[in-house]
């Protein structure tokens, strides 16, 4: 039985502004009488999460006197997209002879049976309004509640888009008006997704990239996709984690910006286009508004607090107080930029890019050809076009200076995310154990070559924070920061060498691996 798709976007809309949502006059224009509703959905799984582990949700949810069962088959590179199962059942258990053919029909089992159970719920009040814009029919529903798992819950306060009919265009069409007239964030999380991670008590803390899910047959096109969506959801999802001061929500939300630059620049043969030019200069600044409190962050626990416990001498104590407070203020900086308008239009502009962007109306054949080529074959001229330069590099590494080790270091990192990126591409176990040895081995001269860089850098924040621009008061608080400095970078100097003669093994070994696409 084919299953229908469900379009949606979620935003995320603080409490204080659902007011003001009410009172849009373009919703109150566009759309008829909002209905309330009061809905309780309760999600199934077995107690090792068995069907999260497949990608399946099973919910049952209580709308009034009715219920509706609802089976959803999710991957993770589909933050927009979900293919979904609906009947209406008896009561609150759900009907597995109903999900035959459905994603989780070949799970069904004595033991799914058995093991089932409902492990947390929703509870919101709903009010939908119905909107026609023209160009589609839009489900708009505002969700105000709660999550719960019985021992934890958590608020819930969000918007879901819905297409009926229509074009995504005129989806993301209402969803950048929403934006513009209120403090409304695209969220890549599901309520389930919300739900399991209240289980693992996993709400606040940072997000790493999930694998990407590509598949054999899937174009060109596709595979960006799911590439950017990966990306776009990893950034979205560190917001919560920055907002409360993690710095390891700052790194990994610079992850993900950095994964989606370098899909850009894999992919440039087709999506080389002004819409995407504008995309690359918002990310480029949401980077560098993120860069100071990242960088910061790794010098002070890297250098700064080991030396302040090594030599306990004024100048050190200075220096590493006013670093710690302009790491503080970086983070205020980081916190701002996600907290802005801006960043809110970024998600929806990458988002509608991904989607519905100029690259996927090309003009003329040569780019209708490319896009609807197989991602497979495409993977694996990209992965030995990034190969090769590496090994030019590689190569010469003793011989290169900063600047020329830097972009040895950008090329490493974009052929380490293009094999992130396409390694359900190439399956079996040889491809498997030479991938594993060919990660391994990158992440050997990518960590040497981070190292590197970070000596550069911070030796550069010393010297800036060190009272030679005429900060100090006296001379001889001068002379103290000075000296102080001069210990701090005296520390990273003494770690050149060893790590350059790292990065030199790192690159040897990975010149001898065997390619595994």
């Amino acid at each position: 039985m084919a299953s229908p798709r469900e379009i949606e976007l979620k935003l995320e809309l603080p409490a204080a502004s659902v007011s003001d949502l009410e009172m849009l006059p373009m919703l109150r224009a566009l759309a008829g009488p909002a209905k309330p509703e009061k809905i309780v959905s309760v999600y199934f799984d077995t107690d090792k999460q068995k069907l999260r582990k497949k990608g399946i949700l099973l919910r049952v949810r209580r709308i009034g006197d009715r219920h509706v069962q609802t089976i959803k088959a999710y991957r993770n590179s589909e933050i927009f997209e979900r293919d979904e199962w609906e009947n209406e059942i008896a009561d609150e258990r759900p009907d597995l002879r109903l999900a035959r053919d459905t994603a989780l029909g070949p799970y069904l089992n004595k033991s799914l049976y058995r093991q089932l159970k409902p492990i947390f719920e929703t509870r919101v009040q709903r009010r939908t309004w119905r909107v026609s814009n023209g160009i589609g029919t839009i489900e708009v529903s505002l969700d105000r509640g709660r999550i719960d798992t019985g021992k934890r819950s958590q608020p819930l306060c969000e918007v879901e888009l819905e297409l009926k009919t229509g074009s995504k265009e005129g989806l993301f069409e209402l969803a950048f008006r929403l934006a513009d007239a209120l403090p409304a964030r695209l969220a890549a999380k599901s309520k389930a997704e919300r739900g399991y991670e209240l289980l693992d008590d996993a709400d606040a803390g940072p997000s790493k990239p999930e694998a990407v899910d590509l598949r054999q047959e899937m174009s060109v096109a596709d595979g960006l996709r799911a590439i950017g969506r990966s990306c776009l959801k990893q950034v979205a999802d560190n917001v919560p984690a920055l907002q409360a001061n993690e710095p390891e929500g700052v790194h990994e939300m610079r992850v993900g910006l950095r994964r989606l630059r370098s899909a850009i620049s894999l992919f440039s043969d087709i999506v080389s286009d002004p819409q995407t030019a504008a995309i690359k200069r918002e990310v480029k600044w949401l980077t560098e508004e993120l860069a100071p409190a990242r960088e910061l962050d790794v010098l002070v626990n890297r250098v700064v607090l080991p030396a302040r416990q090594r030599a306990r001498l004024p100048g050190v104590s200075t220096i590493s107080h006013e670093l710690l407070e302009r790491r503080a203020r970086a983070l205020e900086r980081a916190k701002n930029a996600v907290g802005s308008p801006r960043f809110r239009r970024l998600l929806l502009d990458i988002a509608a890019w991904l989607e519905t962007g100029q690259w996927t109306k090309p003009r003329d054949d040569l780019l209708l050809n490319r896009i609807e080529a197989p991602i497979a074959t495409f993977a694996a001229a990209a992965l030995a076009r990034c190969w090769r330069k590496v090994r030019k590099k590689g190569k010469a590494l003793g011989e290169l200076d900063a600047g020329a080790r830097h972009k040895l270091r950008i090329q490493g990192k974009r052929l380490r995310y293009a094999t992130e990126f396409f390694t359900a591409l190439f399956p079996g176990r040889k491809a498997a154990r030479r991938r594993k040895s060919f990660m391994s081995k990158l992440k050997q001269l990518q960590n040497a070559l981070g190292d590197l860089n970070d000596i550069t850098v911070h030796e550069d924040l010393i010297r800036a924070n060190a009272g030679l621009d005429g900060r100090a008061k006296t001379r001889r608080s001068g002379r103290k920061r000075a000296y102080a400095a001069g210990l701090l970078t005296g520390y990273e100097d003494a770690r050149f060498q060893p790590v350059l003669d790292d990065a030199g093994r790192a690159a040897s070994s990975l010149l001898k691996a065997k390619s595994f696409w």
